[in-house]
């Protein structure tokens, strides 16, 4: 009776926990395209620093994606990939914010808009605070990750712990291992 009640408790905390998981990946594809449109809003698409920040965003929009894919269809084939993706993402998000922040105009100097300074340096602080709220959410995505893979671990779905107690119930062991 106890068993059962605590496996259900387990399956419900699972259940939340993806759903937030799929929240926050929603979120951060919001964040991340907001901010592709506040960098395009900058016309800095001649300039590399300029295709590189697009492409960061891209990259965060990609890393979202294939979370919440990976979530809906309870797959975990590419949550390796994902984890690296989305720490190595979450770097960059988090030292642009940091150079935005503290220098603005030397940032734009090298992003080379032909936005006026002053219209380009507002526009570039809430691009850095969006910045920051990725930066944010990316580490939060991970925690969760990590987490659904650690229910998956414990858990096993079946497959994993039937298959270690098929082992460890087995009596005869093959003549090697006998003592």
């Amino acid at each position: 009776m106890g068993l059962t009640g605590s496996s259900s408790s387990s399956e419900y905390s699972y259940y939340k926990t993806r759903k937030v998981f799929l929240f926050t990946n929603y979120i951060l594809l919001g964040l991340a395209s907001s901010c592709i449109f506040l960098t395009l809003s900058l016309r800095l698409l001649p300039s590399l620093c300029g295709f590189f920040l697009i492409l960061l965003h891209l990259l965060t929009i990609g890393g979202a994606v294939s979370g919440a894919a990976a979530a809906s269809s309870g797959a975990n084939r590419w949550y390796g990939a994902h984890m690296v993706a989305t720490v190595l993402t979450a770097i960059f998000q988090g030292s642009i914010s940091v150079l935005i922040f503290t220098r603005p105009e030397d940032f734009l100097e090298k992003l080379k808009s032909y936005v006026r300074e002053e219209d380009a340096v507002v526009i570039l602080k809430l691009a850095g605070g969006l910045c920051v709220v990725i930066f944010c959410l990316e580490w939060l995505v991970l925690s969760i990750a990590f987490l659904l893979k650690y229910y998956d671990y414990v858990e096993g779905d079946g497959r994993r712990t039937a298959r270690v107690q098929e082992e460890h119930q087995m009596g005869n062991w093959s003549s090697p291992f006998q003592v």
